[in-house]
């Protein structure tokens, strides 16, 4: 049965959000993603893509504990100047809901030297959304498209199809207002005639889109491997974890 993002963000917003509190459960880690960056992982998507590899964080959305704004920027800053890193992000699960605590995380973040790479996947980003984003100049928006379509993005996440088209509106908004953004998209289960078609309808809202266009592949990691099969979904193209090449990360 298909579900409403939406609405699935409202309850989860109940379990995961607390006042300008979040719920995390690792914060914060190190990584080579984008030349190297802090991270910290929150708890709870308003997606549930077969791909995923978050495990019990997005399927238990009640993991970890509640982190303060300034508890957050406190850890990933400590963590990126012990690894000489110049950018912090939030991810795990879907960084946009709560989304006092990401503002003020984000106005803690501009006050710093580091840049803050916002990994959504775009349900959330309404014009409003977008505006209060458009804020921070040390911010850029990476919009992860889950598939090529609506049609896809059904089968991949179980939403309601329709839901799709709320990705490439956040790519809209940010663009009305500002903010650097980009798109990515899971391509483990597109055909190329599927691709050709996304790329022409990035390029209807901005030029710049398509250009900018980030592949994604699915990770196999154990979990991962177990929700494809019993989704009985079985990838085009995909990448053990040991064997990620350098131009994904």
């Amino acid at each position: 049965m298909v579900y409403d993002p939406l609405r699935l963000a409202q309850e989860l917003e109940k379990v995961v959000v607390d006042g300008e509190r979040r719920r995390y459960y690792r914060v914060p880690r190190p990584g080579d993603w984008y030349g190297g960056i802090a991270t910290a992982d929150c708890s709870g998507c308003c997606l549930k893509c077969v791909f995923c590899w978050s495990g019990t964080p997005r399927d238990n959305p009640s993991t970890g504990r509640f982190y303060s704004p300034e508890e957050v920027f406190r850890e990933l800053q400590a963590c990126a100047k012990r690894f000489q890193y110049s950018k912090l992000r939030v991810s795990g699960n879907e960084p946009t809901l709560g989304k006092r605590h990401l503002l003020r995380l984000l106005e803690l973040v501009e006050k710093s030297p580091y840049a803050f790479i916002l990994e959504t996947n775009g349900m959330l980003v309404d014009e409003r959304y977008a505006k209060d984003l458009s804020e921070f100049k040390n911010l850029h928006v990476r919009v992860s498209l889950k598939g090529t379509n609506p049609q896809e993005f059904s089968r991949l996440t179980g939403a309601r199809p329709e839901a799709f088209e709320l990705a490439l509106k956040a790519l809209k908004n940010l663009l009305d207002h500002g903010v650097t953004c980009h798109p990515a998209v899971m391509l483990s289960f597109s055909p190329r005639e599927n691709l050709v078609a996304l790329k022409k309808r990035l390029e209807e809202l901005d030029p710049s889109l398509p250009r900018n266009l980030e592949e994604e592949y699915v990770f196999l990691y154990p979990h991962v491997e177990e929700r494809l099969k019993r989704a009985g979904i079985r990838p085009l193209l995909s990448y053990h974890p040991d064997r990620i090449p350098k131009r994904l990360r």
